[in-house]
């Protein structure tokens, strides 16, 4: 084999270690254990996560009972694929729509249109529409723990 003649003119040691070299941080006395940086991202990511978690259990408690006053089952609001084919029919929409969920663009339009008719079927108005558009878990449990109650399109309220 034939030697590099580029690295061995200056016969200097070719390995590529940069301790000592100018404008380089001294990295010999850093270590991972003291520095504390990946605790606080874990930390910070706990914190998300945690919120996050109490962000999907308000919704669920709030469509559990909110279901259960539109005269579904509770359970349906749990499930996760399966409440997007109930909530159009909550809004007196057909099942179908649900299948407009997995549409990109659609299912925005469709979620909106929903939630509008849903307010609706509670009695109430724009307010609680866009509550539920942008606000969904408070708006939520505001209707399944208020005082409103369904009604279908005749203005008969249901039996729970």
């Amino acid at each position: 084999m034939q030697d590099n003649s580029l690295i061995d003119s200056q016969g200097g040691n070719t390995d590529t270690r940069y301790d000592g070299m100018p404008d380089m941080p001294d990295m010999s006395g850093m270590s991972d254990a003291g520095g504390g940086g990946d605790l606080a991202i874990a930390g910070g990511l706990g914190i998300l996560i945690g919120i996050y978690l109490i962000i999907i259990i308000f919704i669920c408690i709030g469509m559990f009972k909110m279901f259960q006053k539109g005269g579904l089952p509770g359970i349906v609001g749990l499930i996760p694929i399966v409440n997007l084919f109930f909530l159009p029919k909550l809004a007196g929409k057909p099942g179908w729509w649900g299948i407009l969920y997995f549409i990109p663009i659609v299912s925005l339009i469709v979620a909106i249109i929903v939630w509008i008719e849903i307010a609706a079927r509670f009695g109430r108005g724009a307010g609680t529409a866009i509550g539920l558009i942008l606000l969904t878990p408070i708006f939520v449990c505001i209707l399944g723990f208020g005082s409103a109650e369904y009604s279908e399109p005749g203005g008969a309220p249901v039996a729970t």
